[in-house]
């Protein structure tokens, strides 16, 4: 694969309402008014955020993702993407075409897709000249709570830290077994206790981080300073409630929770929802692909199960859905990003198919419709308990 460096348009994005630097013209090109970020235009004027995630074969949820984040108020997006089989790069190259985004292929070499792609990111200008960064997946959604809902709110609530810190609340399968082509936020409302995750109180973040942060690299979850930083120079660093986030995440003290720490009280203003199932069909592609980490990785049934526990129902972050549903318009309004969502859908549906006759990959469907719906840690501490045979 040909890396190209920084041949996209620099483009701010959505708060200007200008088409990007030499941008192509013609009818496949969206025109100014489609691209203008709508309902949080006036609000982003002055505050760029920039987010990077990295895909290989996202390509039915990338408008979803673009539409949300445009929404809360991002304004940037630098996507790097692995061999994609799917359509998600030419969507991505076209979408670049248009201004609203910038992609690049993946410069790894070795097998840690995400953290070479995260180095490369933060030597380009879309990071660099950005107020804020925000490193998510595609699977991930920023759900605010205070305010409009927007980012610079969250920013706002906390005190306008140096970085946040946002708790994850890993949303089930709950039995939704075909894929369909509907926002994902409006599919999937049911989630372990909040608090809790496989018996863990201590619970994964991902990080908002100021430009003015003093960085010393980007990590998939959080970033990181130099070790002997002196203490005057420590950053301002908070939870998604606005606390100061414990001294011992703050300075990587303990490996075991260098990306989490206790999940009650900090989901105050905002909360990470964490799609990673989706649709049992969806997830059936998503074990066939491995995923942007680590090469020809598979998702075993303790991967679903401690992420498929339905005991607590959430619908809040549907309170987005009519501005990103006009948003997700806004973008298939030009019919060329139309037809390759189109396509992209297509081929989603085809590799299922394809996969479902393999034997292997019937058993596995039928392996997982069967799986306790109950985190095997749960499930262990029952049975030691002696209170599985009940609770089963």
């Amino acid at each position: 694969m040909v890396f190209r460096k920084n041949n996209l348009p620099q483009w701010r994005g959505m708060a200007t309402g200008n088409s990007a630097p030499g941008q192509k013209t013609g009818k496949s090109v969206m025109s100014d008014q489609r691209l203008e970020q709508g309902p949080q235009q006036d609000l982003q004027k002055d505050l760029r955020i920039t987010a990077v995630t990295c895909v290989k074969n996202e390509g039915p949820f990338l408008l979803e993702w673009i539409a949300f984040h445009r929404v809360i108020g991002v304004t940037d997006f630098l996507f790097y993407s692995n061999d994609c089989t799917d359509g998600t790069d030419r969507m991505l190259d076209a979408l670049a075409e248009r201004g609203v985004l910038q992609h690049l292929p993946n410069p790894a070499e070795g097998r840690n897709y995400q953290m070479e792609a995260l180095k490369h990111a933060a030597t380009q200008e879309v990071v660099t000249g950005a107020d804020w960064v925000w490193v998510a997946d595609v699977d991930e959604f920023l759900n605010i709570h205070v305010g409009d809902h927007t980012i610079p709110a969250l920013i706002a609530a906390c005190g306008d830290p140096q970085a946040i810190s946002v708790t994850f609340q890993f949303f089930a399968n709950d039995g939704v077994d075909a894929f369909t082509d509907r926002p994902v936020i409006e599919q999937f409302n049911r989630s372990h206790n909040p608090d809790i995750w496989c018996g863990e109180s201590a619970i994964e973040v991902k990080s908002l981080v100021r430009k003015d942060f003093p960085l010393h690299y980007y990590g998939a979850h959080r970033p990181f300073f130099r070790a002997k930083l002196p203490p005057r120079n420590m950053p301002r660093w908070t939870d998604a409630a606005g606390r100061a986030v414990p001294h011992k995440f703050l300075v990587a003290a303990n490996p075991r929770r260098i990306r989490k720490f206790p999940a009650a009280g900090a989901r105050q203003f905002a909360t990470l929802n964490h799609y990673a199932l989706r649709s049992l069909d969806s997830y059936l592609v998503k074990n066939d692909r491995g995923d942007v980490n680590r090469e020809n990785r598979a998702f075993d049934d303790t991967y679903w199960r401690e992420r498929n526990d339905p005991a607590h129902e959430d619908t809040s972050i549907r309170r987005y859905l009519p501005a990103l549903e006009t948003e997700i318009a806004r973008l298939r309004s030009d019919p060329v990003i139309d037809a390759l969502h189109l396509e992209c859908v297509s081929l989603h549906l085809a590799r299922r198919d394809a996969l479902l006759q393999q034997p292997a990959y019937q058993k596995m469907r039928a392996q997982l419709k069967a799986a306790s719906t109950l985190p095997p840690q749960e499930e262990a501490l029952l049975r030691e308990l002696d209170l599985w045979e009940g609770a089963a």
